[in-house]
């Protein structure tokens, strides 16, 4: 399109007088910034209007401006951003002017500056906000933050758009019918546009919504909400204005907003969402075009009545109507006759040529409106398909309203439950506060027992020292008063002896004295005699009494000492009597002082036990849970959790034995009463997530396990509340229970990859080795077959044959790279990671990694030579292209499982992993042009195979489309199976790879 062309248009739509823009005016100047491929033709002429003194100019330049940023060219936009500075100075401008024009083109001129902004900083969205979901998803790059920001310019967008809506409403006097004056369209026209706008902005903020609601909690959307439904009112009240305006009704069909707004913390509700779609009609699209039929006819009577008139200018106006006068032409002479003649023959040849090019016109004309009109009978025939697909989803959506409210009233129902058990678990919850708390008590008061008992054990080990040491001083006091007396007694004994011997000579010197008296009187002999005798017995007599008073003095002494022991020893044992009463006293209180401590430790016991019961019954409880049933685990997580409950089993047995024989001390009883129970807790739940990922049978086996294992439990733990039944209990019982857990577990664990540790390394090698060969063999086969197709094709199958094994060729070799860039990095990471050990115990300690690359190289041989066989089927005529893409995939596919499992354990500055990343990246690249080969080998046989109808009847065509639709439908519905089991497929093989490879080792993916 020429330039001045273009600017004369935009003259034309850019003018001074108040009525609405043409339509054709408009087209033009968008079709020549497609032309021309930019608009520097529509600023260089919009830069010489007085756009800031004339209101109505600035009023129609933006919407001509609006009309360009939608439907122009995509740099119309990077053309236009340098005037962003002028149109807002422009804004500020006109926004002082509070009547007329002005306050429109300042709230215009704000709105094309925020577009221009929106669309800079999202270039993924067109000017025209046309969009499709996967298109809308992809702007987020798959960023919750993104999405955020998003929707926040989109308010930001609608927001100006609403402002322009509600300033144009305002500024018409809407009790008269201003839709149809030049001054009122003027005004409205550009709503066309901001509608067009305001149905795309609605949705995608609608389908942001949700998507946001679906990763952020509800609270942090508030803000969101609100704003979304403050716009959703103006723009439902704005939409039911605009659709009531007669201006309105014949150009565009406005569509109306649900009468709620969508309930965004209901996920479900996404579905019920529809997205308003403005329909402009073709034969009403402007209020001055004209259908192209009118436009032909306009330009036949045109050219008519030019031929008419220069007719009538020769021959006169009475020429072709009446008979023909010669009389008339009798007065002109021959040489005016052939010179009329002349001029006629040339005006002659000039109609024919005008009339020549009028037929082939409207021929290309004809062609023109038959090629529409086929395209509209093909649109109006998809559209009634459509229709009748929108009935039958009608109905379906009928089904799924009336299956929904049914959901409706089951999540109802299910909301009450779920509120109850809330209220029942919140009531639990307390309950286990005020248990824990209670819980907390009892282990401050045990721990105070505790030392308390210290104490008092320190002083009855002080009082029984005292006590002996009493007991040793109370035996050596006994032992020398014994001695005392046993000496008294020997010296008594002594002195009556001696006494006993005095008193017997006393005797005898007496019986001597009155014999010697009864001699004296009997003989009376002589008194000298006599004198001397008496005088020596007078001698004798005075010596015995002295003795006799030394013994009696000695045996006075004697008896004083008896007496000072005895007093000694009387107040040594009344010390000792204190003694032994205060160590009865002691006793009594160190007894008392055990039997509480005894109590206290039983009731922690009985504590403990009644809370091991709860955690037990929870776990038990648990299985019934709906929620639960998403939670999966694996059989060998499952018999370590085994494993260690039978451990836990055994500690708490041998516990409970010592208990038994000591019951003074419960500290080690405590602890396994409380890892068991929760050891106990935990298999049950594993059992119940690994019965979630098994079959019928053996899951069934499983939770009756479960169930019985905790039964047995719950009766054993019972019995720790009772002394006697605590002598009688056996745990046999329950490790028959946890022993059928494990064998179930065991026959469950994935039969796949039942490979010794030890051969895991030599397995790693000869898979590679393996992998390897299988590739060259695929190349040797790959180039046999080239050769072989060169020798006996010729042509066009030639051609595509060359050119699918020539990107397999380049395919196996770029796989040949890969193999040997990861054989050094797997040799790097054996030699950086072995340490002191040999790369098969290296293989053997990282069995699951070296399981995983034992995998991936089995994947990709197999791969390639499936490639190869399919190649082979393709080049044969016996195969299927389809065949040949999917296996280029496979093995891009198994290249980059092979890449991930070589990166685990690589170092991040590696270069062989650089190495291997590159080569990652040739076999993609290699497996695009496999691709991209196979499409175009495909399109050039089937341009080959063009059908032709040329002989066919009318009945045979519509047979023919029959049995075509009949095909079609055939083919969407084996599509349709194809992929619900090509997806049964990828999720069975995704959960066999995760057992086999570990991904659900240790449980990971089970939420207790």
């Amino acid at each position: 399109m020429e330039v001045g062309k273009t600017t004369v248009s935009i003259n034309k739509a850019i003018n001074a007088q108040e009525v609405a823009v043409k339509e054709k005016h408009a087209r033009t100047c968008i079709l020549g910034t497609h032309h021309e491929k930019g608009a520097h033709t529509f600023w260089s002429a919009v830069n010489r209007l007085p756009l800031s003194s004339n209101a109505v100019l600035c009023w129609k330049f933006c919407h001509v401006f609006h009309k360009l940023l939608r439907d122009g060219h995509p740099n119309v936009l990077k053309d236009s951003v340098r005037f962003k500075s002028e149109l807002s100075d422009m804004s500020r401008m006109w926004g002082h002017l509070s009547e007329g024009y002005g306050q429109l083109c300042s709230v215009y001129l704000k709105l094309l500056r925020t577009k221009m902004e929106f669309h800079t900083k999202n270039p993924r969205f067109p000017g025209n906000l046309q969009m499709s979901d996967r298109q809308l998803d992809e702007t987020g790059e798959n960023d919750v933050n993104n999405f955020f920001q998003l929707t926040v310019e989109m308010f930001d967008y609608l927001e100006c758009e609403l402002s322009l809506f509600q300033t144009v409403f305002s500024s018409l006097d809407m009790s008269r019918s201003v839709s149809v004056t030049a001054t009122g369209q003027c005004r409205l026209a550009p709503l066309i546009q901001v509608i067009l706008d305001c149905s795309h902005l609605y949705d995608y903020t609608v389908k942001l919504l949700f998507k946001l609601h679906s990763c952020l909690p509800a609270d942090t959307l508030q803000g969101h909400r609100d704003r979304f439904l403050e716009q959703f009112k103006k723009l439902k009240d704005l939409f039911y204005r605009s659709s009531n305006l007669q201006y309105f009704k014949r150009l565009i069909q406005i569509p109306q907003l649900p009468e709620n707004p969508p309930n965004f913390l209901r996920a479900s509700a996404l579905s019920e969402h529809i997205s308003p779609v403005v329909v402009i009609p073709v034969e009403a699209s402007s209020p001055d075009s004209e259908p192209i039929m009118d436009l032909a006819e306009g330009d036949t009577t045109s050219q008519q009545s030019l031929f008419d008139n220069k007719f009538d200018d020769i021959f006169g106006t009475s020429f072709g109507s009446g008979p023909f006068n010669f009389n008339a032409q009798n007065g002109m002479s021959r040489d005016e006759k052939d010179r009329l003649i002349e001029q006629l023959h040339r005006e002659i040849s000039s109609l024919k040529e005008e009339l020549s090019n009028f037929k082939a016109e409207s021929h290309c004309a004809a062609v023109q409106l038959r090629g529409r009109i086929s395209e509209l009978e093909a649109e109006l025939a998809e559209q009634r398909h459509l229709k009748q697909q929108a009935l039958d989803e009608s109905e379906f959506l009928r089904a799924e309203a009336d299956d929904l409210k049914r959901r409706h009233q089951d999540t109802e129902k299910a909301q009450r439950s779920l509120t109850e058990i809330e209220r029942k678990a919140q009531a639990m919850e307390q309950r286990y506060a005020k248990l824990k708390e209670k819980y907390s008590g009892l282990v401050h008061s045990h721990a105070e027992l505790l030392r308390k008992n210290a104490e008092v054990t320190k002083q009855v080990t002080v009082a029984r020292q005292v006590q002996g040491e009493a007991e040793r001083d109370k035996r050596e006091v006994e032992d020398s008063l014994h001695r005392l007396s046993e000496q008294v007694q020997r010296k008594t004994q002594e002195q009556a002896e001696v006494l006993e011997a005095l008193r017997r000579e006393l005797l005898s010197s007496r019986q001597e004295v009155q014999a010697m008296r009864g001699t004296l009187d009997s003989s009376a002999q002589s008194e000298a005699e006599q004198s001397t005798l008496m005088a020596a017995l007078q001698g004798e007599r005075s010596a015995l009494a002295e003795t006799v008073a030394q013994r009696e003095q000695q045996a006075a002494d004697l008896e004083a000492q008896v007496q000072q022991l005895k007093a000694s020893l009387q107040s040594q044992s009344e010390a000792a009597q204190e003694l032994r009463s205060r160590l009865q006293e002691k006793e009594s209180d160190a007894e008392a002082f055990r039997q509480r401590l005894l109590d206290q430790q039983w009731a922690l016991l009985c504590c403990a036990a009644k809370e091991a019961q709860q955690v037990v019954q929870e776990a038990l409880n648990r299985l019934e849970d709906p929620a639960h049933a998403g939670c999966t685990s694996s059989a060998d997580y499952l018999l370590s959790r085994t494993v260690a409950a039978s451990e836990g089993a055994d500690r708490l047995e041998e516990a409970c034995g010592q208990y038994l024989a000591d019951q003074s001390d419960v500290s080690l009883l405590l602890p396994c009463v409380s890892r068991f129970a929760h050891l106990l807790g935990d298999t049950i739940l594993q059992a119940s997530a690994t019965s979630h990922m098994t079959p019928m049978e053996p899951a069934d086996r499983l939770l009756e396990a479960g169930r019985e294992c905790g039964a047995k439990a719950l009766a054993f733990l019972g019995c720790l509340e009772d002394q006697k039944a605590m002598e009688e209990m056996d745990l046999n019982a329950l490790r028959t229970c946890l022993q059928h857990i494990a064998h179930i577990g065991e026959e469950l664990l994935p039969k796949g990859l039942d490979v010794e540790q030890e051969r895991l390394g030599d397995l790693v090698d000869q898979e590679m080795a393996a992998t390897a060969a299988a590739i060259e063999a695929a190349a040797a086969r790959i180039e046999e077959m080239l050769n072989k197709s060169r020798a006996g094709d010729t042509g066009v199958k030639l051609e595509v044959n060359e050119r699918i094994l020539g990107s397999c060729t380049g395919l196996m070799q770029a796989i040949q790279v890969l193999v040997l860039a990861s054989k050094d990095l797997q040799r790097e990471i054996v030699e950086s990671g072995r340490g002191a050990a040999s790369p098969k115990e290296f293989y053997a300690r990282n069995s699951r990694w070296t399981e995983g690359l034992i995998s991936a190289a089995k994947a990709v041989g197999w791969g390639a030579t499936l490639m190869v066989d399919a190649a082979d089927l393709v080049l044969q005529g016996k195969g299927k292209f389809e065949e040949l893409m999917v296996c280029s995939h496979e093995i891009a596919a198994s290249t980059a499982q092979l890449v991930a499992a070589s990166k685990v354990k690589a170092d991040k500055e590696s270069g062989n992993l650089r190495r291997l990343q590159a080569a990652s990246r040739g076999v993609n690249q290699a497996t695009a042009g496999v691709v991209a080969s196979t499409k175009a080998a495909q399109s050039q046989a089937q341009e080959t195979d063009s059908m032709d109808f040329s002989a066919m009847t009318l009945t045979q065509i519509k047979r023919q489309e029959m049995d075509s639709q009949v095909r079609v439908l055939e083919l969407e519905s084996h599509l349709q199976k194809e992929r619900q089991r090509l997806g049964g497929l990828r999720k069975k093989h995704y959960e066999l790879a995760g057992v086999a490879e570990g991904w659900e080792q240790n449980g990971a993916d089970f939420a207790p």
